[in-house]
């Protein structure tokens, strides 16, 4: 589906037109999307350690990789998707390092919350309802939504709870069920023929 020149469902589908349209560009998403080879496992791993803590977007543009490594799509799309999972509980685990020195340095959770925008305040709360109701499966529900930035909630359930291995599984979790759930979607438009 999202390699270049494939034929999936009846449709040739160009990634950089499909990623242009429905992906922000933010300069490291061109570079996964014309990512090949081992080479190109390597750039989503890194893309989505860095979409853990530090990238703004989306990391559904892993998606678009072009990866040719002699496999079947559904066997390319599972190894993205994995390599891609593994990369971002990497990141998040770094960024769980970062929420746990934030929690001790009172002046940066001060600052943020002098900010313009009250990101601490609008995150805490809606992260504090997940963590009371759900746990980790909340962090991990929290990142199965397309589209939504994945650092905020990771930062954000990073200053709540205090377990790297869970956070670590929960974020694996999210960040593999965001990515099949885009991929099945962008599957069943193709199949029903609305794009």
């Amino acid at each position: 589906m999202f390699a270049q020149g494939a034929v999936h469902v009846g449709h040739a589908v160009d990634p950089a037109a499909v990623g242009a349209s429905v992906w922000p560009e933010f300069g490291f998403s061109d570079m996964v999307r014309h990512a090949t080879g081992l080479f190109g496992l390597l750039v989503v791993f890194v893309y989505s350690f860095l979409i853990a803590f530090a990238l703004p977007g989306v990391s559904e543009v892993v998606l678009l990789a072009p990866i040719e490594l002699g496999l079947t799509y559904w066997q390319r799309m599972a190894v993205i998707i994995f390599v891609s999972g593994v990369g971002k509980a990497a990141g998040s685990v770094f960024a769980f390092h970062i929420g746990q020195e934030a929690k001790e340095a009172g002046p940066i959770v001060r600052a943020l919350r002098r900010s313009r925008f009250d990101v601490v305040e609008w995150s805490e709360k809606r992260t504090v309802e997940l963590a009371q109701k759900w746990g980790y499966a909340g962090l991990a529900a929290a990142l199965c939504v397309p589209g939504f930035p994945d650092t905020l909630s990771i930062y954000a359930f990073s200053v709540l709870e205090e377990d790297y291995l869970k956070f670590a599984v929960a974020t694996f979790v999210g960040s593999v069920g965001r990515l099949v759930i885009t991929l099945v979607g962008v599957e069943a438009v193709l199949a029903v023929g609305w794009v």
